[in-house]
């Protein structure tokens, strides 16, 4: 009987414990999910009003603002979600200590990955190239397609689809061939000192002057680059729209060389015979000496012509 009687009276405690540890932790389980829910809210509130914020800023990319807006949602929950922890009494501090860590040794893991990310949020930043603009750098030649966080898509001029970690183009110098609205190129013709000069300079002109693409400020010019014994060379300098360039370029090599062609048959006042002049060299080149930028979708490679 008197075991009966204790059995009673340490169920009857239990049952006054579990129902205290009931109403205790059930004020925190409502008042954790009223805070998971305030705290969902409130994310996505202040993450929408930095994507507006951020949105309106000149310079700030669409891809920078969508992410640096998503950090802020996260972080926010991080620390709804440590809030609510703390509200059945774990340690926020040994929470925090254990994220803090966790985030150090992913960091070292995606060592990589986060140098392509800081390298996206600089050049989405700073802004050295731009969606449909060509550029060349040490090892990538061709147009964006598009700006990432951790890559950049191109296209080559064949038509080659690659992609470039943003940590390959951050480090290296940039030629951007599309970023200025003009741009200067030359083509140079070698002809024998026989030869009337200045009626070659006036044909050199003319055709420059007859193409429309061709800017007239500034004008275009011919001046002997360069002569020796046997030749001189005059070199054609003008100017044109960037989205021009190759095109005017190849267009004009053909001209001057059509043109020269015809000289046999309109021999200048003073020059040799047919058979005793030499050809005429023409050759097109970039200002810079290099190769130019990527040619249009579809063209083919730049090439220097010499015919």
């Amino acid at each position: 009987m008197d075991q009966a009687s204790e059995f009673v009276v340490a169920t009857r405690a239990a049952l006054a414990q579990l129902s205290a540890l009931a109403v205790q932790y059930s004020f925190s389980a409502v008042g954790a999910i009223v805070l998971l829910i305030l705290g969902w809210m409130a994310a996505g509130l202040i993450s929408r009003w930095a994507h507006r914020g951020l949105s309106r800023i000149h310079g700030i990319d669409a891809t920078l603002s969508q992410f640096f807006s998503n950090i802020i949602r996260y972080a926010i929950l991080v620390l709804v979600v440590v809030m609510v922890l703390g509200q059945f009494g774990v340690q926020t501090a040994s929470v925090l200590a254990a994220l803090g860590a966790i985030g150090l040794a992913v960091g070292l893991a995606l060592q990589g990955t986060l140098q392509n990310i800081a390298a996206g949020i600089m050049l989405l930043v700073l802004r050295p190239f731009r969606v449909g603009e060509s550029i060349e750098t040490g090892s990538v030649t061709g147009t964006i397609v598009d700006v990432g966080l951790f890559a950049t898509e191109l296209r080559t001029a064949d038509g080659v689809y690659r992609l470039a970690p943003n940590s390959t183009l951050w480090n290296v110098p940039i030629t951007n061939y599309s970023r200025l609205k003009t741009r200067r190129n030359e083509i140079s013709v070698s002809i024998g000192t026989d030869r009337d000069i200045g009626r070659t300079q006036a044909k050199l002109m003319a055709i420059a002057s007859g193409d429309r693409r061709v800017l007239k400020d500034p004008a275009p010019t011919v001046y002997v680059a360069e002569f020796d014994a046997g030749s001189a060379k005059l070199t054609l300098r003008y100017w044109t729209k960037s989205s021009d360039w190759w095109e005017t370029g190849r267009d004009l090599t053909r001209d001057v060389k059509l043109a020269f062609d015809k000289f046999p048959g309109d021999k200048f006042p003073g020059d040799r015979q047919p058979e005793q002049i030499p050809d005429p060299q023409v050759e097109t080149r970039d200002v810079t000496g290099e190769s130019g930028p990527p040619a249009p979708h579809g063209a083919d490679e730049p090439v220097t012509s010499r015919t």
